[in-house]
């Protein structure tokens, strides 16, 4: 089972933090652009080339560190057919380096559609990336996830479903109150429902929730709620998420969430922290460093919460 096979490698690595790779054009070095670019930045070959390089030496350096990465296909797509081939070479070089790949895509649809995208995302057939999980937006309902589920649970896969995002606006409509509950509440229910019967061998099944960082007390109360389901968590770091807010969304075992970074470790070169040790050239070095620095915070704050799980 997914959710098995990604806490053994947690375990193993000690680190509940993950990568998330956005190669937004201004945390692209400067002599990356001038290398692949030469001027010509309206070229979408050169450009998806620049975010594989980019992408390929932040893998390179973080590798046997983090358990996964988590490509976001916006920062590819943006360029069109070049940048999504850019993506699944991104991808397909993470998963030779040994890492799981929780794709960003934040799909769902309906039927046959929905179909055709778990088949791309999560097949192992012709033309499919096979990434291990991806985000799943639920606002369709049940039969718009049902075809990710199935590839979950006869294919050992994973999927993070939107229940509580860490975008100050998700308020407007996650706040929102429905027979007495709030909407993201309501989510995690539909979350809970579709993992019954589907734990591993650790208790927790291949049917995650994406829970913010940024919302400490809606977070805690979703961990009481998805007991069995495994948490992403975006908004540590760049969005104002702090890993003294996060044990919460840890369950006694110690285990129960993956904690994503972006910005903060593909950028970390351009932060005051890391300036005065590594310049744009060592850019792969500094992030390396965040995301021990990253790493050892998280451990630190759960060590105090007695929540371990080596």
């Amino acid at each position: 089972m997914f959710t098995d096979k990604l806490i053994e490698r947690i375990i193993e690595m000690k680190n509940h933090c993950i990568v998330g790779i956005d190669p937004h054009y201004n945390i692209i070095p400067d002599h990356l652009k001038n290398q692949y670019l030469k001027g010509e930045e309206e070229n979408a070959e050169n450009l998806a080339e620049l975010l594989y390089v980019f992408s390929k030496e932040i893998i390179d350096h973080i590798y046997d560190i983090v358990p996964a990465v988590k490509p976001q296909i916006a920062f590819f797509e943006r360029y069109g057919s070049s940048g999504l081939r850019a993506f699944e070479r991104v991808c397909g070089y993470a998963k030779r380096k040994g890492l799981f790949i929780i794709a960003d895509v934040k799909r769902g649809d309906i039927g046959s559609t929905c179909e055709a995208y778990s088949h791309y995302y999560l097949g192992e057939g012709p033309g499919s990336l096979a990434c291990d999980a991806i985000t799943v937006n639920p606002y369709l309902g049940r039969d718009s996830i049902d075809p990710f589920i199935e590839k979950c649970i006869n294919g050992d896969k994973g999927i993070f479903i939107l229940v509580k995002t860490s975008n100050k606006s998700s308020v407007d409509i996650q706040d929102l109150t429905c027979d007495g509950k709030r909407i993201y509440e309501h989510a995690a229910e539909m979350v809970v429902s579709l993992g019954k019967g589907h734990k591993g061998a650790r208790g927790y099944n291949p049917i995650g929730a994406v829970v913010g960082g940024t919302f400490r007390e809606e977070g805690e109360k979703l961990r009481s709620i998805m007991k069995a389901n495994y948490f992403l968590v975006p908004g540590y770091g760049a969005q104002g998420g702090s890993a003294s807010d996060l044990p919460g969304y840890f369950n006694e075992d110690g285990l129960g969430s993956i904690i994503n970074s972006s910005r903060g470790i593909i950028g970390a070169y351009l932060l005051y922290k890391y300036k005065r040790d590594y310049d744009e050239k060592s850019y792969g070095k500094a992030a390396r460093r965040a995301a021990l620095d990253m790493r050892d915070e998280i451990n630190s704050h759960l060590e105090k919460n007695d929540k371990v799980a080596w």
